[in-house]
């Protein structure tokens, strides 16, 4: 746990109105409760400010896990830890139910609660030799293909030296907070969300022993795509970042910056997979409860 001295206490509060059906209301409702613990310094329901410009101890992110990546995507270089409240449906890093809100911030306060740091990663998108792209993101780096539609050949470097060549629908390098996302519902493996590695997972592919490939997140992974769609492209974290075309490279690598994510006492990793995914199994809730 966190030693009280280090608690936050200068809050500002996230979230988007555009992408969010009632946030407006709900941070109208929520805003005295936090007002109670912490002091709000900034606020910005629009997705318009620049984040690194509020004198902010921790960021409190109304919405979803999408409010979530936007906010780290924001925040780039400059991370402060972050509470997610969870007004979507699933919400693997919005972990927070808005009944929860209170008693949450008040273990703050209390220390009963750990920052866990997060894998980010870093995409660049080179047209030739020239820089054209060159952002953060938390989740994923996806190569998709639209119309028409066909099998792409996307050709995989690990360190400059040739890894393989895919042939399939799409290629998706995630990280483990992403592992729970895209990578999952292509078949890829969860891995723990502090694991410093990145997952590999190729989208329906042609050869059925191309499988989802674990590995560091120290080297340098780099993307070609020889013959692509016309409508092929890199997308990071849901964000577009460019067309691709045969001139075009994408490298991944771990990014100098960490996610920060606020973990409260109680809720740990494998509860929060247990309850999200639906697993099974017999167990007795009030035991899990009163231990």
């Amino acid at each position: 746990m966190v030693s009280s001295k280090d608690n936050p206490k200068r809050i500002v509060l996230l979230g988007s109105k555009d992408r969010r059906a009632g946030l407006a209301s709900a941070v109208e409702r929520l805003r005295p409760v936090i007002s109670r613990y912490f002091e709000i310094v900034g606020e910005d329901l629009n997705d318009t400010s620049e984040i690194r410009n509020y004198d902010a101890d921790m960021a409190i992110v109304m919405g979803g896990d999408g409010s979530i990546l936007r906010a780290a995507g924001a925040m780039g270089q400059h991370q402060i830890p972050v509470l997610g409240v969870n007004l979507g449906k699933l919400g693997f890093l919005a972990d927070i139910q808005p009944d929860q809100l209170e008693s949450s911030l008040k273990k703050i306060t209390e220390g009963k609660y750990q920052t866990i740091e997060h894998l980010m990663m870093r995409c660049q998108v080179f047209e030739n030799d020239q820089l054209m792209c060159d952002e953060t993101g938390l989740n994923e780096v996806a190569i998709l293909g639209g119309p028409p539609f066909s099998i792409q050949q996307i050709d995989l470097y690990v360190d400059a030296e040739f890894s393989t060549s895919y042939r399939c629908d799409g290629l998706i390098i995630s990280t483990p907070v992403g592992s729970t996302a895209h990578n999952l519902s292509a078949g890829g493996p969860i891995l723990r969300k502090n694991l410093q590695a990145f997952v590999i997972s190729p989208i329906s592919p042609h050869t059925l022993t191309m499988r989802p490939v674990v590995d560091t997140a120290d080297r340098v992974y780099e993307i070609m795509v020889p013959e692509p769609n016309d409508s092929t492209c890199v997308i990071l974290d849901g964000r577009v970042l460019s067309k691709l075309d045969s001139r075009h490279r994408v490298r991944i690598q771990r990014a100098d910056s960490v996610f920060r994510l606020i973990e409260i006492e109680g809720k740990g990793y494998y509860r929060t997979l247990r309850e999200k995914l639906g697993w099974g199994g017999a167990f007795d809730h009030k035991k899990l409860e009163h231990d």
